[in-house]
């Protein structure tokens, strides 16, 4: 029995009151949208306007941190390692042969 408890999706329901006005409007764009029903147009709509929200607001935060690491990483450069030091006497040679 526990087996086919955890295949089934837990549910939790939504109420809203809105004006005529606007269930008329969401109900035709429901209908010229393809839509099974009034319901389906309004959650799948909501679902992708939060899905849009979530990863601008993701993207934001990923932007911040990476300009944070960038303004540390320049602040608090280390001293280059013997590797990058060897590459840039290699480039000075070979830029002052052209």
């Amino acid at each position: 029995m526990e087996r086919i408890k955890s295949s089934v999706k837990e549910q939790s329901r939504f109420d809203a009151r809105l004006p005529k006005e606007q269930k008329q409007l969401f109900e035709k764009a429901a209908t010229l949208g393809g839509y099974r029903n009034l319901s389906d147009f309004v959650f799948q709509s909501a679902q992708e306007k939060a899905q849009e929200i979530i990863q601008q607001q993701e993207l934001i935060l990923a932007s911040e941190k990476d300009a944070q690491l960038f303004f540390d990483a320049l602040t608090h450069a280390n001293e280059p390692s013997e590797g990058l030091k060897k590459a840039f006497q290699e480039y000075q040679q070979w830029t002052a042969k052209i």
